[in-house]
């Protein structure tokens, strides 16, 4: 028995030391080590180190240099939930007309997937021409038609999915799955903030509800929470849960905030990245100064009647998206730099989303915005703050020349070619750039990529697009990708 004992004991003339070493290419020494670690067995010789050096708290949302003088220092996105058909409100396809009704061979990508021909469905608006470039605009905007000498209009642009979900996630993050960070979060990373009182990023939704996917078209991704949206709405109550506790004093608030903040505080020496940390101490003092400034953001009592009438305030339809254009002013006015404006919730006709009846679903959601929209163009431009302010609309795609159905006048999705316009922020006013083929089904002619409009943005906030990076995951992640993308020079 001991000759077998002394055999184990070395076996092929190793220790069991040794053996646990060689095992397995070594692995098994990985455990010995912490074992004899925690022993203190391994612990190394030499002077005790100095204690960490204490790091200081810093706002990630302190105002940050740009990278060179830029032409905008705000940014409003009117989001078309649902995908708004560019044939039926801003590209003009006479063709559409001679070919409605008759079935043509075309190649088509939506919900329905891949179809090689349609029936295809002409414009269910008239077109006029406005404005002293002549642009041609639907009778669906006829407030905004008013404004086109002061937009830009992008009738190529184009992008990877026709599915609302991963359509969205392509334009607010540039990216086809969730988990990165959105436009409004890269533009706040870049600058900060030049207000301590209200949010950097604000969202408002629609009050049919959000859009699909939710808070994650409005996250910071893999930055640190600060840099996401906040939801706020046009009313007495702006912001969720930012009432105190019942009893509880400004007093008592601010003495409570001070002891989290030096708790908080204790704790970033001993973090390797306290970019969090940081970012939930930004937070309580956000939300301690929101308690007193966000309602006074939206008390429109200081607006004069005519502002208020601009807006459609007090009219039925454009009530609700009137108090959200007006409230964006607002916002602008006090510092906020990115807003973000949903038009349609919910599903099927409660967005743009028209597969069924094209006319009902359009004529109501561009009734219900078209007035507060061009007020908004108009109030920011008397007030000398459009040059200083870009403004977005659009969606996350638009629609097929083609009927989706036997029957009817609803478009299935097209990411194939599309239409936006932006205004304000050095953005030239009255021109179009790019075109869609003759029926308006794909981009032909100076195609942009969603990642071209990200990077439009960015260069006029001051940022460039393919140098604004934060290290995750092993690389210098961009908003327009590892690839990188120009603006688009033509409209600046």
């Amino acid at each position: 028995m001991r000759q077998q004992a002394a055999a184990s004991a070395n076996f092929c003339g190793r220790t069991r030391r040794e053996f646990l070493w060689e095992v397995g290419a070594g692995f098994g020494a990985l455990g010995l080590t912490a074992l004899l670690h925690n022993d203190t067995l391994l612990a190394s010789s030499g002077p005790p180190k100095s204690p960490p050096t204490p790091v200081r708290y810093t706002n990630p949302l302190a105002p940050k240099k740009p990278h060179f003088t830029p032409k905008a220092k705000a940014c409003i996105f009117l989001f078309m939930y649902g995908g708004p058909s560019h044939v039926d409100t801003f590209d003009y396809k006479p063709e559409l007309i001679k070919y409605d009704g008759k079935t043509v061979k075309i190649k088509t990508f939506g919900r329905a997937g891949h179809r090689n021909q349609g029936r295809i469905v002409g414009p269910k608006f008239a077109f006029k021409q406005y404005g002293q470039c002549g642009k041609w605009v639907s009778d669906l905007f006829p407030h905004l038609a008013q404004c086109v000498d002061d937009i830009a209009f992008i009738h190529s642009l184009y992008a990877e999915s026709p599915i609302h979900g991963s359509g969205l996630f392509m334009m607010n993050s540039g990216r086809l799955l969730s988990g990165s960070p959105c436009l409004g979060s890269w533009v706040t990373y870049g600058l900060g903030s030049e207000n301590e009182n209200l949010p950097a990023f604000v969202v408002m939704l629609d009050k049919s509800g959000g859009p699909i996917n939710g808070p994650k078209n409005w996250s910071s991704g893999y930055m640190p929470a600060a840099y996401q949206g906040v939801v706020m709405r046009a009313d007495a109550n702006p912001i969720h849960d930012l009432a105190p506790p019942p009893g509880m004093t400004r007093a008592q608030q601010r003495a409570l905030l001070d002891r989290l903040r030096e708790k908080n505080e204790q704790h970033l020496a001993s973090r390797a990245d306290n970019s969090e940390l940081m970012a939930r101490i930004a937070s309580y003092e956000l939300a301690f100064k929101m308690q007193q400034y966000a309602p006074e953001a939206v008390d429109f009592s200081q607006e004069t009647e005519e502002t208020l009438r601009l807006y459609g305030i007090g009219n039925k339809r454009t009530d609700d998206f009137g108090r959200k254009c007006l409230l964006a002013r607002r916002l602008v006015e006090r510092g906020v730099r990115f807003i973000q404006i949903y038009s349609g919730g919910n599903h099927n006709d409660y967005n743009w989303d028209a597969h069924g009846d094209l006319v009902k679903n359009h004529s109501l959601h561009a009734g219900n915005t078209d007035q507060p929209i061009a007020a908004l163009l108009k109030d920011l431009k008397r007030r000398g703050l459009l040059d200083s302010t870009i403004v977005i609309w659009g969606g996350e795609f638009g629609r097929q020349p083609t009927a989706e159905y036997e029957q009817g006048t609803g478009r299935d999705h097209n990411a194939y070619g599309f239409t936006m316009w932006m205004a304000g922020g050095g953005i030239k006013g009255g021109v179009s750039v790019g075109a869609t083929d003759e029926l308006g089904n794909e981009a032909v002619e100076n195609r942009f990529h969603v990642k071209n409009l990200h990077a439009t943005v960015l260069w006029q906030m001051g940022l460039d697009p393919n140098k604004l990076t934060y290290f995750y995951g092993g690389l210098d992640q961009k908003l327009v990708g590892v690839e990188g993308a120009e603006p688009i020079w033509q409209i600046i």
